[in-house]
């Protein structure tokens, strides 16, 4: 599969072009609206000042959140529009709509080297609509946005394997491009199916043992082990027989968690020790137990410290690793000590030359939250699920609809 890169757009020429670009701007907010983690912000930033650099018109958009009947204000681009640019220094205009009559006249009068941010693109629920029609009527309006002469730009590799109007759909109707981070996902997770040196190790945490069902099972005939910390080691503890008081429990996945350590008794491997506590708080006082031995009027929220040596024993001979969730509620100050502590350990493995990804997500905000140096880990991943998704060997629609031939010029902008 061939795919055009930004560098294949730079060298046609973009200046006075108008380029759409679908970014992963799907940053954390908190209770006030203020961005709290930015840095998919950050990782968007250099296939929009290469454009700009170039002279392009860019159009930008994006999705925040979830919004469940059209436009809601708590999940409006402002801020991000406000911190985009700020690291490009540039002044970032925000559209009051999307595809609307606001969006159209601000596109219009773009001038080289402009930027302009779509409000949240779910505002416009055709977005995410399983009708192809209506994906594929809001797709040709994005596209009119940027026409005549224009391209797209996947830059979002967060939302890839979702068959969306502004991540699959536009690619049909326009010469379609990966932007910059897109490409290196792509050539880092190749890496990681393809090329992986061994010894091969993953780390997987996270909440629920179903959102990483696919990926255990593909990875487990792959790697040299994994590890299973976060919220989903509670389910497989319940599968050997084990006791997790009031602990995370997917009660329907203990039967396919037995069957995986039957399976894959001498990949797969757990915590020894947990750190419980009453209640879901920060301020609820901790404790450290056997995993055998949780008592039942308690629940985990991190894994232990013997845990911790065991795991980072294991890493510290790893030449290839992938990590993908925490390994307990690292919001917590007084459960982050797992997650530091692993990711310390991915981190030093990396020093003496090991290969490691941070499969995105809340790892990647782990990472950041936790002060750890980002320049510690070979790459981290700005798409969670993509990530995941991927390394199961899933076709991700946003990267098939990118090897796809490009849409005839006569007909740019979605015409027919």
């Amino acid at each position: 599969m061939t795919i055009h890169s930004l560098k294949d757009l730079l060298a046609e020429g973009v200046s006075g072009r108008s380029i759409l670009v679908r970014s992963d701007l799907n940053v954390p907010l908190d209770e006030d609206g203020a961005i709290t983690d930015p840095g998919r912000i950050t990782a968007s930033v250099p296939t929009l000042r290469a454009l700009v650099d170039a002279g392009a018109k860019v159009v930008v958009t994006a999705h925040l959140g979830r919004p469940k009947a059209g436009p809601d204000p708590k999940l409006s681009l402002a801020p991000v529009a406000a911190a985009l640019g700020e690291q490009l220094g540039r002044h970032v205009q925000l559209a009051g709509d999307v595809v609307g009559a606001d969006a159209l006249a601000r596109a219009e009068g773009l001038t080289d080297g402009d930027v302009l941010l779509l409000e949240n693109v779910r505002f416009d629920k055709r977005e995410t609509a399983k009708d192809d029609g209506e994906r594929l009527a809001l797709a040709r309006q994005l596209a009119e946005l940027v026409s005549p002469g224009g391209a797209f730009v996947s830059d979002g590799f967060g939302v890839v394997h979702r068959k969306q109007a502004s991540v699959y759909d536009v690619a049909t109707l326009l010469p379609h491009y990966a932007g910059t981070l897109v490409a290196e996902e792509i050539r880092v997770l190749e890496q990681l199916t393809d090329s992986s040196e061994r010894p091969y190790a993953v780390v997987l945490g996270g909440s629920k043992v179903s959102d990483k069902l696919g990926v255990i099972e593909s990875l487990a005939t792959k790697a040299d082990s994994i590890v299973i910390g976060g919220g989903m080691c509670f389910t497989f503890l319940a599968a050997q027989g084990y006791s997790v008081g009031t602990s995370l429990l997917e009660g329907e996945m203990v039967d396919t968690c037995r069957r995986l350590l039957d399976t894959y008794h001498d990949v797969l491997r757990l915590p020894v020790d947990i750190v419980v506590t009453e209640k879901f708080a920060a301020d609820s006082p901790p404790q450290t137990v056997a995993a055998d031995a949780i008592p039942n009027d308690l629940m985990g929220l991190d894994i232990g410290p013997g845990s911790v040596k065991r795991f980072a024993t294991l890493l510290s001979n790893a030449r290839t690793i992938f990590w993908n969730g925490p390994m307990g509620v690292f919001e917590f100050p007084g459960y982050a000590a797992g997650t530091r502590g692993v990711a310390e350990a991915i981190a030093a493995a990396t020093g003496r030359g090991a290969f490691s990804v941070v499969g995105g997500g809340d790892s990647a905000a782990a990472v950041r939250a936790l002060g750890i140096a980002e320049s510690a880990f070979s790459h981290i991943s700005t798409g969670g699920g993509a990530s995941l998704e991927y390394l199961e060997g899933k076709a991700l629609p946003g990267i098939e609809v990118l090897g796809e031939a490009q849409p005839d010029q006569n007909k740019r902008g979605g015409q027919s």
